[in-house]
């Protein structure tokens, strides 16, 4: 229900950097006054905004593996947010729709891509709750991980340096989670396994895939 991969070059990692270090940066409440819960800061500059969010962008498109994954219809704008010391995000389930200039998205999924080294700061971790178990995630640069958007998550108190990360919402062609999952683990199959099959059952595992897809899918 979850996926690590790596996004990120290093240059695009440094490049994300390079915005945040010279770019302003404002409280992360500006979007959201009401949320209690949001404790950080995040890219103000609409230039630099537009900048890594095409780079960030581009990144997701080229990446296969976050394809097969989610399945994605439309990727909001990825946004840097910063995180100092004392600064946190209470537990929170993403909001429904995102509103964006072009018309709100369903938030299927939720991604954060990291952009710092862990050991450039201490805490900061992102907890998930899926199920019974609380998973956490401290990942390298250019590492995104992907989960649901309903989940309960947060991000824990930094207790020193700063965390920076890049966060985004995905809308899913297949709405339903454990939907999406079989047919991730199918793909998964399929690629692993396809070219040891006999081909006529390779042939019956497309036409499965397929139409699963095509009943499942809410959109092209």
């Amino acid at each position: 229900m979850y996926r690590v991969l790596q996004l990120l070059t290093d240059a695009e990692v440094a490049e994300c950097k390079k915005i945040a270090a010279i770019a302003p940066f404002v409280d992360g409440r500006i979007t959201n006054p009401h949320n209690k819960a949001k404790q950080n800061e995040q890219l103000h500059d609409q230039q630099a905004y537009q900048t890594s969010s095409q780079l960030l962008l581009q990144a997701y498109a080229r990446s296969e593996e976050f394809r097969e994954f989610a399945f994605p219809v439309r990727i909001a704008p990825p946004m840097m947010t910063r995180y100092k010391p004392g600064m946190k995000y209470g537990a929170h389930a993403d909001s429904a729709f995102i509103q964006l200039p072009q018309g709100a998205i369903r938030s299927d999924l939720s991604s954060t891509v990291f952009l710092n080294d862990p050991a450039d700061y201490e805490g900061g971790e992102l907890k998930v709750r899926l199920g019974d178990s609380e998973l956490s995630f401290k990942l390298k640069p250019g590492e995104a991980i992907i989960y649901p958007s309903d989940s309960l998550h947060q991000v824990v108190p930094v207790t020193k340096g700063e965390r920076l990360v890049a966060i985004t919402f995905i809308q899913s062609r297949v709405q339903d989670p454990f939907r999406r999952n079989l047919l991730f683990e199918l793909n998964e199959v399929a690629a692993l396994e396809g070219l040891k099959m006999d081909q006529e059952n390779f042939n019956r595992l497309q036409v499965v895939r397929e139409n699963l897809m095509r009943y499942w899918a809410d959109m092209p």
